[in-house]
């Protein structure tokens, strides 16, 4: 039998979202705390967050009656096994400006097809 957080098959053990913080900041400013276990050497991981982040706030958005999200920020660290983000985002009914505009909608399903816990 194997233990809990590691694979039968000796390898690394499977990705295990440990849960969303979201903190308004200020009007439509939000932040989202992630977490998720993982191995420091995989290339992989920040990306991982990332996406965990922006699932997150895709989510709140609709939550809260909006269709949009534009990222701002996502500061990724590695401590004790542990994968953390730390993102911001804006939230609006309308089409952000910017780069990194998030379609609320679009994402959540890629989030669900992918398993990717939301909000």
């Amino acid at each position: 039998m194997c233990a809990e957080g590691v694979s039968c098959n000796g390898g690394a053990p499977e990705t295990a979202y440990l849960g969303v913080e979201t903190r308004l900041l200020e009007g439509d400013l939000v932040s989202f705390q992630v977490a998720m276990n993982g191995d420091r050497d995989d290339p992989a991981a920040p990306q991982g967050v990332a996406d965990y982040a922006d699932c997150a706030a895709a989510q709140y958005a609709l939550i809260r009656g909006f269709g949009f999200a534009r990222h701002l920020r996502t500061n990724v660290t590695f401590e004790q096994g542990v994968w953390r983000g730390d993102a911001a985002y804006t939230i609006s009914s309308a089409l952000p400006g910017g780069l990194k505009a998030i379609d609320a909608e679009v994402i959540v399903s890629n989030c669900k097809e992918n398993g990717i816990p939301t909000v």
